[in-house]
C-alpha cells in the first residue's frame, strides 16, 4: 500500500509535467499560424500590432499612475505622475489614430536601422576584429534595409512593423513548439529510467513493448 502511493506520485507529476510542455507546444502552433496569417495580410497585423501597442500603453500609464498614488508622500511621486501621464497620452493617440502611429514608428525603425547598421560598418572596418565578416555584413544589411524603408516611407508603413510583428510571433512560436516538444521527450525519457530503476530495485522485469512483425 504505502510503496505503491511512494510510486504513483512521481507518475502523476511527470504526465503533469508533460501535459503542460504540449500546452506549450499548442500555443506555439498557435503563434506559428498567427504569423503565417500575418505575413500574408501585413496591413491588417499592422493595425493589429498598433492597437495593441496603444493599449499597452495605455493600461501601463493606468496602473503607473496608480502606482504613483500610493507612493504620493515619496520623492517619486511627481515624476511617476508625468510618466503615467505620457504613456496614457501616447496610448490614446496611438489608438485613435494608428495609420499615424504606424507611419511615425517606421520612420524611427528606419532610423534606427541606418544608424544602427552605419555604426557597425564602420566598427569593423576599423577594429577588424576576429567577427570581422559577420559584422560587416550585418551592418552592411542594416543600412540597405533602413534605405529601402526610407525610400517607399510612408507607404512601407503599412508592411514594415505588421512583417516584424508576424515574424516575431512566428520564431517565438517555433521556440516553443521545440521547447515543448523536447521537454515532452527529456519527461518521458527521465519516466522511463525511473520507471526502470525502480523496477530493478524492486526486483520485477520491466515491462518491454512487442515488437511488431515486418
Amino acid at each position: 500500500m504505502v510503496k505503491s502511493a511512494g510510486t504513483a506520485k512521481p507518475q502523476g507529476g511527470a504526465a503533469e509535467l508533460s501535459r503542460g510542455f504540449g500546452w506549450l507546444a499548442v500555443l506555439g502552433v498557435i503563434l506559428v499560424a498567427a504569423g503565417l496569417v500575418g505575413l500574408v495580410y501585413t496591413g491588417v497585423a499592422t493595425l493589429t500590432s498598433m492597437v495593441l501597442f496603444g493599449w499597452l500603453l495605455l493600461i501601463g500609464g493606468v496602473v503607473g499612475l496608480l502606482h504613483a498614488v500610493q507612493a504620493r508622500h515619496t520623492n517619486f511621486f511627481w515624476l511617476g505622475v508625468v510618466v503615467a501621464a505620457l504613456n496614457i497620452a501616447a496610448g490614446v493617440v496611438v489608438l485613435r489614430t494608428p495609420e499615424a502611429a504606424a507611419e511615425a514608428l517606421t520612420m524611427f525603425a528606419a532610423l534606427l536601422f541606418l544608424t544602427g547598421g552605419l555604426f557597425r560598418l564602420v566598427g569593423s572596418l576599423v577594429v577588424r576584429g576576429p567577427q570581422f565578416g559577420w559584422t560587416l555584413v550585418q551592418g552592411a544589411f542594416g543600412l540597405l534595409l533602413g534605405v529601402l524603408v526610407l525610400a517607399t516611407w510612408p507607404s512601407s508603413s503599412q508592411y514594415v512593423i505588421g512583417t516584424f510583428f508576424s515574424l516575431s510571433l512566428l520564431f517565438d512560436g517555433l521556440g516553443l513548439i521545440a521547447t515543448g516538444y523536447g521537454g515532452r521527450r527529456i519527461v518521458g525519457m527521465v519516466s522511463d529510467r525511473l520507471a526502470t530503476e525502480e523496477a530493478e530495485r524492486t526486483g520485477e522485469r520491466p515491462a518491454v513493448k512487442p515488437v511488431q512483425p515486418e
